[in-house]
């Protein structure tokens, strides 16, 4: 009786091992298909770092670094840089992005691309003839994973006043997108200072979408500027606005990856221990499927 109890006991054991086992490998394996599916994604940050404010400079220029650092995004839009901020950051993180910088004197757009992931072709700045903001456009053709991309950023003229030559500026940067090669994906984004109306003027092209409606209008996304939230600027009349926007022209050949809207979130919403934020602006953080 003992014999067979122990002959019971020993099966049940190597049936639980043998299950463990299989356990074992489905969950290896599961994890290394996400673990593809991750490395396969495109991320990108997008952000009006509002270097014009001395307050507390040094402290938001960690922030930003600290946040670059540990997102590790493989491409960064920036708007309202200074030299002090890409002189801090390239310290820190040059070693691992390629910076393109959209000028060296008062205020500028830039761009970082991370050197393990993305291959810069080729590069250029585009000048609107109008801007009386030194306002510019840099354009960056790019491979990721083998697929061509073509990256812009921008920081459109600001101003409630100045929506003429803003809308101006984007027809430019829409006719960039849509005059790209059919084997090229296009992504732009920026501070944009649209107003809805004024994207409703211009139109959009059918080709091209704008990134959080195309993710189904999240509403925690929405609102990139909130002086009802952000307490850097203290603003007598206080607004919420979409103003950092992010548009993509997919490659149009059938045969080329499609890029897809994957997920979005705003961040640097948390208060530094100084008592700022990074920005007046909220980052976006925004993932693309690219099979």
């Amino acid at each position: 009786m003992e014999k067979a109890c122990a002959v019971q006991e020993s099966s049940e054991i190597k049936t639980s091992s043998s299950t463990a086992d299989r356990s074992a490998l489905c969950s290896d394996a599961t994890a290394e298909t996400k673990d593809r599916e991750e490395n396969s994604k495109l991320s990108l940050i997008c952000w009006n770092v509002d270097g014009l404010d001395g307050e507390k400079q040094p402290e938001r220029a960690r922030g930003l670094c600290s946040y670059l650092m540990s997102h590790s995004p493989d491409v960064v839009f920036l708007q309202e840089l200074i030299q002090p901020y890409i002189r801090f950051m390239k310290k820190r993180l040059e070693a691992n992005y390629t910076f393109i910088e959209g000028g060296n004197e008062g205020y500028f757009i830039g761009m970082m691309l991370k050197k393990s992931r993305i291959t810069l072709l080729h590069s250029e700045l585009v000048t609107y003839p109008s801007s009386r903001m030194m306002r510019n456009l840099i354009v960056a053709q790019v491979l990721f994973k083998g697929q061509k991309l073509c990256l812009m950023t921008s920081h459109l003229e600001s101003c409630k006043a100045n929506a003429g030559e803003r809308m101006r500026q984007l027809r430019l940067v829409m006719k960039r997108m849509t005059e790209a090669p059919d084997d090229v994906t296009v992504l732009f984004g920026g501070d944009t200072n649209l107003r809805d109306s004024e994207v409703v003027k211009v139109g959009l092209p059918s080709c091209v979408c704008d990134v959080w409606e195309r993710l189904g209008e999240p509403e925690e996304c929405h609102y990139t500027w909130d002086a009802h939230v952000n307490t850097n600027r203290d603003f007598q009349f206080k607004c919420r606005l979409r103003f950092d926007r992010l548009y993509l022209r997919r490659a149009a050949n059938d045969d080329v990856p499609q890029v897809e809207p994957d997920s979005m979130a705003l961040i640097g919403l948390e208060k530094l221990q100084c008592g700022c934020y990074i920005s007046d602006h909220w980052g976006i953080y925004c993932t693309f499927s690219t099979e």
